[in-house]
């Protein structure tokens, strides 16, 4: 019987350290190979350590042959880039141009488009687009993962809206919550559905995300989330609401999935930027498969996130319409930040992601905010390939946050929203109507992608701050 040949054997044979001597040293002690000479075996390993490739798909060897492969390179190069639609180009800053022209540069970008309230953020643009091939990007998705609009319609007369402003107001202080970390308090919290899923204990990460995740459902965030009651009107008959054309009483809410869907971002993209290795203009826009079982962990705590958020905003107006003793005639909502599987044109399957860009497929209801002081409008998606069916968020910002705060004034913004009869309950001055683009013109940029059903105007507005 052949003596056992170890460790330091293989090393002065030229093995390296790691997995390989391991894996060969336990190959060895198979009764195929023990019974072998030392000098064969010795042979044999050479043979293996020389010519690795040869044997990846030996039954015995196969293990030890890839241990003994340098590991796949995680650096990735850009490619040429793909053509992509813009909308509203005149709207467009060009550092969001610029992020956008970095994306369709991706090995695995499909197709893309840029919407009209497009402006600069971390790897893909607000209000950008791009569909991927078996890939999921986080920060394409976006940190507030499943952001999104809902608004409920009332049956109230529209003077409501004058005559009980305080009323309302304190409708608004009474029954949300806004902020990083807040919560509701104990006694006050509503149950759902949402908090019962498995994922919150199959998938790792989502573990200790549970008792956060009870405290803050149905709250809001900082930022630009907020509260409002409003003007509705309906000025489409087929606007597939069931309403009569005229005026309403509404509530329009943004907000997305607080600390969990933030969490979910910033965890799974770090996880991205280890694994795929991206040039450094491209380094946020770093992927995870959606064969590897990061990318389903990721496709799983998204998708929990997005439902989370839905939640949230069904508590809110739940709170509200009790308050008031209605029954919401028609509701609509829309998310954003999130990711799709969803198949192009011509047949193919791809991830679509949307940041801060509307889903718009046709039919697709959903609305599109102005500012506190310009009118939001109700839409249906015609689902134009262009836009790879998507359309704007929002009227999207003209200052960035640091520049309204350097140039804007408490007193001149306070008088401007007294001037469109706007009540404001916190929000700070990066919030500011100013700070935004004017809608008309975003609308007008995309009118080959939805038609407009209606409008909704605010009134009494809450945001973080009160």
């Amino acid at each position: 019987m052949a003596s056992q040949l170890r460790g330091n054997d293989l090393r002065q044979l030229g093995f390296p350290e790691g997995r390989a001597i391991g894996l060969a040293l336990a190959q060895l002690q198979r009764k195929e190979h023990k019974r072998l000479p030392q000098t064969e075996q010795l042979a044999l390993l050479k043979t293996i350590l020389t010519s690795p490739t040869d044997y990846l798909t030996d039954l015995a060897w196969s293990h030890t042959a890839a241990a003994l492969l340098p590991p796949p390179s995680r650096h990735v190069e850009l490619v040429a880039r793909k053509e992509y639609a813009t909308f509203g180009a005149e709207h467009i800053e060009q550092g969001a141009i610029h992020q956008m022209e970095v994306a369709m540069k991706l090995p695995v970008t499909v197709a893309g488009a840029l919407m009209p309230d497009a402006h600069y953020g971390y790897g893909l643009p607000i209000g950008g687009v791009l569909a991927t091939d078996n890939a999921v990007i986080p920060y394409a998705v976006g940190m507030d993962i499943g952001c999104r609009m809902a608004l409920s319609v009332f049956d109230l007369p529209v003077k409501y809206l004058g005559q009980r402003t305080q009323e309302l107001r304190n409708l608004l202080l009474a029954n949300t919550r806004f902020g990083g970390g807040r919560g509701w308090e104990r006694g006050q919290r509503l149950g759902h559905d949402v908090l019962e899923r498995d994922e919150f204990a199959t998938v790792p990460f989502l573990k200790n995300k549970h008792v956060s995740a009870v405290e803050q459902l149905g709250t809001s965030g900082s930022g630009n989330h907020f509260v409002e009651f409003g003007l509705v009107e309906i000025t489409d008959p087929t606007n597939d609401l069931g309403l009569p054309l005229g005026q309403y009483v509404g509530v329009l809410s943004h907000s997305g999935s607080r600390g969990l869907g933030a969490s979910v971002a910033q965890h799974y993209t770090g996880l991205a930027r280890d694994v795929c290795k991206l040039p450094a203009e491209a380094a946020y826009l770093a992927w995870l498969g959606l064969d590897t079982e990061a990318g389903q962990e990721y496709w799983a705590a998204m998708t929990l996130a997005g439902d989370y958020a839905s939640a949230c905003h069904e508590q809110i107006h739940r709170r509200l319409a009790k308050t008031l003793g209605e029954k919401p005639l028609a509701k609509v909502e829309n998310h954003h930040n999130f990711a799709w599987k969803e198949r192009l044109a011509d047949g193919r399957e791809v991830i679509t992601h949307r940041k801060g860009a509307t889903p718009a497929s046709a039919g697709v209801l959903g609305v599109i905010p102005g500012s506190m002081t310009a009118p939001g409008f109700i839409v249906r998606g015609k689902g134009a390939a262009a836009s790879l069916a998507s359309a704007s968020h929002g009227a999207g910002r003209l200052l960035s946050r640091t520049r309204a705060k350097a140039e804007l004034g408490e007193a001149e913004v306070r008088r401007h929203l007294a001037d469109h009869g706007v009540e404001l309950i916190g929000g700070g001055l990066d919030e500011a109507p100013m700070a935004y683009k004017d809608i008309h013109s975003v609308m007008a940029s995309q009118r080959e992608l939805v038609d407009v059903l209606g409008s909704f105007t605010p009134k009494i507005v809450r945001m973080d701050g009160a």
